[in-house]
């Protein structure tokens, strides 16, 4: 449990300096929660052993602790992304260490949820990263648009949550226990465990934004402030996958002859409404809500496969899906911490007064849109390939025809900002070091992982122990 005691460790130090730093020194509490985050990741790469804790509740093996590793790197970069907003927008308001505390405590409940052992720790993993970020949403208690967006994500999540407990406890009633490795032995194929499997993945698609569970996800990540967007996008969506991938592959293999025609659907259904809603999308914070509705309908292709290649594509996909998606919202944060604005007609000219910024939402655009050489590319290559391995060959053309529909609306953005002018760009802005620097980690991410062949292998070696 080292990230779970070192993560509430920092929570700890944050109270302390809480309660005994001076008002006008409570800027000072970013750059050590900083400080302390980025120690916190780097202790991660340390070495660890196997083991679980009670009694099979709480696990953990090397691929578990790597993927922790990677949301941690993923919160870094946003917390890296977040100090101008939180220096210039939130520290007037005296709430900065609440901030961290909310987005550590969530953080946490995803390490839960990621080394559940059975349902019940799952669940509550579930409930603890959910709960603090409907706060997270609604921060600026000012803004109309957040709190409508909070009630929303708590509205919904109260119901995904409900539906997908129905579905643990017709599970449980069909497989005698709460434990995965008792319910993989002892589950066997009933109208009440097929029941048990649809309200538990729908419960579960709402927090990765599938449709048709997808409604609450473009409103929410408009009205949340774009730090906490980014968040929703990546970590919170990645740490759903990982377990939902879990579950689905070691702990009800016996469904998966119906889970996998579920996954087909959904799939089908998600890249599309994810792909036609984001062509018509001017909010930049909205565009990227339905493009990442789109890339979790892609992410399917490597659930549907149902083994070790299909979680290697998995957890290869969300690795680049993690840099490429931060290193769009990065630039959208900049861009409305210097300004305010968030629309694509606002980008119109800004490589001409603004060329770096350009180029890494360039970069970004390509990578989610699967342009070679930028390690997008490689990643829908693989889950085309895990689809394609189990004979799906229909759900691979759709996702080809999405990804051709994908291709246009990611180059929106990119005309603006390249080939059209405006007598009235957004002027010349230089960000402080921390948001650079996430832009810089974001962008060698996206070519690193593609290019960098031994992450692949060493990926392909954890995904054994799934």
């Amino acid at each position: 449990m080292r990230h779970e005691i070192i993560l509430l460790v920092l929570i700890l130090i944050l109270l302390v300096f809480e309660i005994f730093t001076k008002t006008e020194q409570k800027k000072s509490l970013i750059y050590l929660a900083l400080g302390l985050f980025a120690i916190h990741t780097i202790t991660g790469f340390f070495q660890t052993t196997d083991g679980q804790l009670f009694g099979g509740s709480f696990r953990t093996n090397p691929l578990i602790h790597f993927f922790k590793n990677v949301l941690n790197v993923g919160v870094l970069i946003i917390l890296l992304q977040s100090t101008d907003w939180l220096r210039d927008k939130v520290a007037h308001l005296n709430k900065i260490p609440e901030f961290f505390i909310l987005l550590f405590s969530s953080l946490i409940g995803m390490y839960f949820m990621i080394s559940s052992g059975d349902f019940l720790m799952f669940y509550i993993g579930l409930e603890l990263s959910t709960l603090p970020l409907v706060a997270l949403v609604a921060y600026n208690s000012a803004d109309i648009k957040g709190t409508e967006a909070a009630v929303k994500l708590i509205m919904t999540a109260a119901l995904a949550s409900a539906i997908s407990l129905f579905g643990m406890t017709m599970l449980y009633a069909t497989g005698g226990s709460l434990f995965f490795n008792m319910i993989s032995y002892q589950l066997q194929v009933s109208p009440l465990a097929i029941m048990g499997l649809v309200f538990f993945f729908s419960g579960v698609a709402f927090k990765i934004s599938l449709a048709p569970f997808h409604f609450w996800t473009a409103d929410v990540y408009e009205g949340a402030p774009i730090g906490i967007t980014s968040y929703l996008s990546v970590i919170s969506k990645g740490a759903a996958i990982f377990i939902l991938t879990t579950i689905l592959f070691k702990v009800l293999p016996v469904l998966s002859d119906y889970w996998k025609y579920i996954v087909w659907g959904v799939a089908v259904l998600t890249m599309f409404i994810g792909n036609l809603f984001a062509l018509r999308q001017q909010n930049m914070k909205r565009f990227l809500a339905f493009s990442s509705i789109a890339q979790a309908g892609f992410i399917l292709m490597g659930v549907i496969n149902g083994d070790a290649f299909g979680a290697t594509s998995i957890i290869y996909f969300v690795m680049i899906y993690i840099f490429s998606n931060l290193g769009a919202f990065g630039v959208v944060q900049a861009i409305s911490s210097a300004t305010g604005k968030e629309n694509m007609d606002d980008y119109v000219g800004l490589y001409r007064t603004n060329p770096k910024l350009s180029l890494v939402m360039l970069m970004a655009l390509f990578s989610l849109a699967g342009i070679p050489p930028v390690a997008g590319f490689f990643g829908k290559f693989f889950l085309y390939t895990a689809a394609a391995e189990k004979g799906y060959y229909l759900l691979v053309f759709l996702a080809v025809v999405n990804v051709t529909i994908s291709l246009y609306y990611y180059l929106l953005p990119v005309r603006a900002m390249f080939l059209r002018k405006s007598d009235d760009a957004i002027p010349y802005f230089k960000s402080n070091w921390p948001m650079r620097l996430g832009l810089l980690l974001a962008v060698a991410g996206i070519f690193v992982i593609g290019l960098y062949s031994p992450i692949y292998n060493y990926i392909v070696e954890l995904s054994k122990l799934l």
